[in-house]
């Protein structure tokens, strides 16, 4: 009974079975290589030849999905204006692949397209004349994502305590010719006024910012200049990060303080936070005191202070600007972490102290003032001491004190 009844159902063709096998097969192959130029029959007669496979390994399918990409060598004069994200989508591809800059001698006519490519992207950004897709923007973020993130080899780095100092010779990336364009294409498009924050924030995420701020302990002094620029941009324009990019900074100085004591961009790094303190509203979030005493403060122990001391002070000072109660605490952590051996460290310590007393009020002064003239009377004692500046601060004292 059961035969006769599956003997009455249709039977589907093999033809068929073969044929959806065949065009299944088509399918994949269309995202299976990178891309390429080709127009079915026309071949090179029409330089307006749709891409019709795109990489899957740089642009996910299901951001893809609908998207053709222009032939990446045209100039966006020679397309049409529907046609120029595109084109800017399948530019950013051709971008993707990383040059080996070891044989400084060495320069191949793929890094000199690669970087004149880079320089059309950032030229096309910079006219101002597009609203970027999600593609656009999700090739933008993969491509500095590959061309920018990287680990430091070990090799390279200082044998220094604290980064570079002072008599260090900074060293320079050799691959800083690409760099330099792909950084400055990246400050260009979180710059630019109709980025759509919402769509942009999927992409520059929280991992995106965590490796952009692994970057700032590139030896090179040019790329973590140039990476000051951007994470403050990004601040300014994505404010849903914003307590995040600080925390994440936290983290940085608290490894360096407490556990390496090595890190070459606490300077920079610095000079963002002197901005964004200046920024705060008033009153202070308790978050923010929390900074000031958990992080700033104790960047005052590493031997490498030096360094970052002219900005350290200038975050320090921003905070007592903002709530003068803070003087108390900034004081304090200046005699909790005096030095007691390095003359030199003493005349930074000084030199802040004068500016964080000329903000104190005369309250605040006599809670701490106490410990202060201790310090001062060892300090007198210091056989290695410029009386000049001691000078300078008792003069200070005394006018607080009358």
């Amino acid at each position: 009974m059961l035969k006769q009844i599956l003997s009455k159902l249709p039977r589907k063709s093999p033809k068929s079975d073969q044929l959806d096998e065949i065009n299944s097969g088509s399918n994949n192959s269309n995202f299976s290589n990178g891309s390429q130029c080709t127009n079915g029959g026309n071949g090179l007669s029409s330089r307006l030849s749709v891409v019709k496979r795109v990489s899957s390994a740089v642009f996910p399918s299901s951001i893809m999905a609908g998207v053709e990409a222009v032939e990446p060598h045209l100039s966006f004069k020679d397309v049409s204006n529907t046609q120029k994200q595109n084109l800017f989508v399948s530019k950013l591809n051709l971008c993707c692949e990383v040059s080996d800059f070891s044989d400084s001698d060495k320069v191949t006519a793929e890094q000199d397209l690669k970087r004149q490519t880079l320089i059309e992207l950032a030229d096309f950004v910079s006219s101002g004349s597009a609203k970027f897709t999600e593609p656009a923007i999700s090739g933008m973020c993969k491509m500095c994502s590959l061309n920018l993130f990287r680990v430091f080899p070990p090799k390279c780095r200082s044998n220094g305590t604290g980064g570079e100092t002072e008599d260090e010779e900074p060293m320079f990336d050799p691959a800083w010719s690409h760099l330099q364009i792909v950084y400055d294409l990246l400050l260009r498009f979180v710059s630019y006024g109709s980025l759509d924050v919402k769509v942009a924030k999927k992409y520059v995420d929280h991992l995106f910012i965590v490796r952009l701020l692994d970057l700032f302990d590139s030896e090179d002094p040019r790329e973590r200049d140039c990476l000051k620029t951007v994470l403050h941009r990004i601040y300014g324009k994505f404010m849903a990060h914003r307590q995040f990019i600080r925390q994440a900074v936290c983290n940085i100085i608290y490894r360096f303080v407490f556990e390496t004591e090595r890190h070459n961009g606490i300077a920079e790094l610095l000079e963002i936070f002197g901005s964004i303190i200046s920024g705060f509203a008033l009153p202070l979030k308790e978050e923010h005191k929390i900074f000031l005493c958990r992080a700033l403060i104790p960047l005052h122990k590493p031997k490498s202070v030096g360094i970052y001391h002219q900005q350290l002070t200038y975050c320090v000072v921003q905070f007592i600007d903002k709530d003068p109660k803070l003087a108390t605490n900034a004081i304090k952590g200046l005699l909790k972490y005096w030095p007691v051996t390095n003359s030199q460290k003493e005349l930074m310590f000084i030199s802040e102290l004068e500016e964080v007393l000329e903000m104190t009020s005369m309250a605040e002064f006599q809670k701490i003032m106490v410990p202060l003239f201790r310090r001062i009377g060892c300090c007198l004692n210091s056989s290695h001491y410029q009386v000049y500046f001691l000078f300078i601060m008792c003069m200070l004292i005394n006018k607080r004190v009358g």
